[in-house]
């Protein structure tokens, strides 16, 4: 791993670290930090980026030498993991003593207020230990943005067709979408999306940030439960709007996203769920993965199904 410092050096206590971890998403990226750099200029808040890039061949590196020389850039050799460069980026940031870590995908554009809402919404409410953006996709259509913490009836909705307006239920893990209007009050949830999320300093510290063990996917469900357990609780904020163009990096793999989706859930479970909750869902997945393993036409998703099928069986 290769650290590089940046030629500016923050002086003030920051009010927000922005951590952005890319891989291979250079023509986000860049729309991405201007976004950044111009709502950190009308919310006249102190800030400073970390972008963590997980080895990237695009011409990240050199794309954020050239037009970004004041971000801090750590540069991996190779792929550490989301959570594991979000880490990284907030332990580089610590010694700014930032009072909140901004965690935001590289695939995103910030609307105008959408920062400084999220941390004006923060602000008022000190038991508040994160906070979530309103995500919308790239032609402004509505995104879910939050979700319930998952059980085994999320599990039956990813597995088997079921009827298509029950998708957007409670049932599957989803809020009502009225609640997402830029005009409602922030509401509470289990976990916001990890595209756009706002953390106090003070709470990534007692929780320990991500479990590393967590490659790829719900690292960020798995850390929202433990702020969740040691009593914070995390919100949505409707009137802070993200663009989300939402699955640019595991679009790119997406035979070993399948494999890392099913890996991280069976260890979600593991750690999470009691036993007997851990053994109805092995066998609904046991059900449902060798049912889309039979219907994969490629057979390199055909056998990502089997491979993520088997961390249900260890």
């Amino acid at each position: 791993m290769t650290i590089c410092w940046p030629v500016l050096i923050d002086i003030f206590m920051l009010d927000v670290a922005i951590i952005i971890v890319s891989w291979n998403v250079r023509r986000y990226l860049s729309d991405c930090l201007v976004s950044v750099f111009e709502e950190l200029g009308r919310a006249r808040l102190n800030g400073a980026v970390w972008v963590v890039d997980n080895g990237s061949t695009d011409g990240t590196l050199e794309l954020l030498h050239t037009l970004y020389p004041h971000v801090h850039l750590i540069a991996n050799e190779e792929n550490v993991g989301f959570g594991a460069a979000n880490n990284q980026g907030m332990q580089a940031a610590n010694e700014k003593t930032p009072r909140y870590y901004f965690l935001l995908n590289p695939d995103t554009v910030l609307r105008p207020g959408a920062l400084g809402n999220l941390i004006a919404f923060m602000d008022e409410r000190p038991e508040a230990g994160m906070a979530g953006a309103r995500l919308v996709y790239g032609d402004g259509r509505f995104q879910h943005s939050a979700f319930a913490f998952p059980g085994i009836t999320q599990l039956a909705f990813d597995l088997f067709p079921l009827p298509p307006r029950l998708y957007e239920s409670r049932w599957n893990g989803r809020y009502p979408r009225h609640l997402y209007r830029p005009e409602q009050a922030p509401f509470a949830v289990d976990f916001p999306l990890g595209a756009a999320m706002l953390v106090r300093h003070d709470v990534a510290m007692a929780t320990g940030g991500f479990d590393e063990s967590f490659h790829m996917y719900c690292e960020e469900v798995d850390w929202c439960w433990r702020i969740w357990e040691a009593g914070w609780p995390i919100y949505t904020v409707p009137a802070a709007e993200v663009v989300h163009f939402g699955g640019e990096s595991t679009s790119q793999v997406p035979a070993r996203s399948i494999i890392n989706l099913w890996q991280s859930r069976a260890q979600l479970y593991r750690k999470h769920h009691k036993s007997w909750r851990v053994n109805l869902a092995q066998k609904l997945v046991k059900l449902g993965l060798s049912r889309k393993a039979r219907q994969a036409g490629e057979p390199l998703i055909k056998q990502a199904y089997r491979d993520g099928l088997s961390f249900w069986l260890e």
